[in-house]
């Protein structure tokens, strides 16, 4: 399996556990957006809580040039750490939802 599709596969297993692990609220919905053209995958949470509505992107991921852009993480765990976990390089990890100096500052890829 070449890199890319690596990637690909990895992202959407990660993604598939976490719709798995928090899709046992019944007043919650999760589900999983991806945009293979365009490498995009989205994790997004709608629904009700304590009469407050829950709507947002929980993960968004998009593959830029080789490399996963972190987007948004709305995890405790840290979806990078995952994404090690799973095989992914931290040169191939790009924390998007921090700034250029904060990104410099770790082991994860700066662009």
């Amino acid at each position: 399996m070449d890199t890319l599709n690596f990637y690909r596969k990895a992202i959407e297993d990660l993604l598939q556990d976490y719709i798995e692990y928090l899709g046992s609220n019944p007043d919650t919905e999760v589900s999983l957006a991806i945009d293979r053209e365009r490498d995009r995958y989205l994790l997004i949470e709608t629904g009700w809580e304590q009469n407050k509505r829950i709507y947002g992107t929980f993960i968004h991921i998009d593959i830029i040039d080789g490399k996963l852009w972190i987007q948004h993480d709305g995890t405790e765990v840290g979806i990078a750490d995952e994404l090690v976990a799973a095989g992914i390089p931290k040169q191939s990890i790009v924390l998007a939802y921090r700034s250029l100096d904060r990104r410099r500052v770790t082991d994860f890829a700066i662009m």
